[in-house]
């Protein structure tokens, strides 16, 4: 089998098509996701912190020099930007798992309406056969 054709037969596949999908849409609630962070969450989190944007925190491991008009920038250790990251990470992952518990609490009211109950079972012919000879011996007394 050339590997096109094996290719071919992975990328027309169900699984393949709903990964992508899953995916694309990933990416777009990704982006809702963030903004929600970003533009409505992280405003009223940094009034309470007075203000403080994690972002600017850093540790200059090596101040910025000029030598001969040569300008070496400060080598700097931004933890702020890190803490900032986890900060929003946290809120991404908390926005993900409600969303997540909203859908399956959905999910759980669909699969608990009950379904129609069964029709009950056509008798074998063994079964019929039977019945008829117990009639037949109750009409006989």
């Amino acid at each position: 089998m050339s590997i096109i054709q094996e290719f071919k037969e992975f990328a027309v596949k169900g699984n393949a098509i709903d990964m992508a999908v899953g995916v694309i849409v990933g990416q777009a609630f990704g982006k809702i996701v963030t903004s929600i962070v970003n533009d409505i969450i992280m405003p009223p989190i940094g009034v309470l912190l007075g203000g403080m944007d994690f972002s600017d925190l850093s540790v200059t491991l090596k101040k910025a020099t000029e030598v001969d008009g040569v300008v070496t920038e400060a080598v700097t250790l931004n933890y702020g930007a890190f803490v900032q990251t986890c900060i929003d990470f946290l809120i991404v992952a908390w926005c993900v798992f409600m969303m997540v518990k909203l859908i399956n609490r959905f999910n759980r009211k669909k699969a608990e309406t009950p379904a129609a109950p069964a029709p009950a079972p056509e008798p074998t012919t063994e079964e019929k056969l039977l019945s008829e000879i117990r009639d037949l011996l109750k009409d006989k007394k």
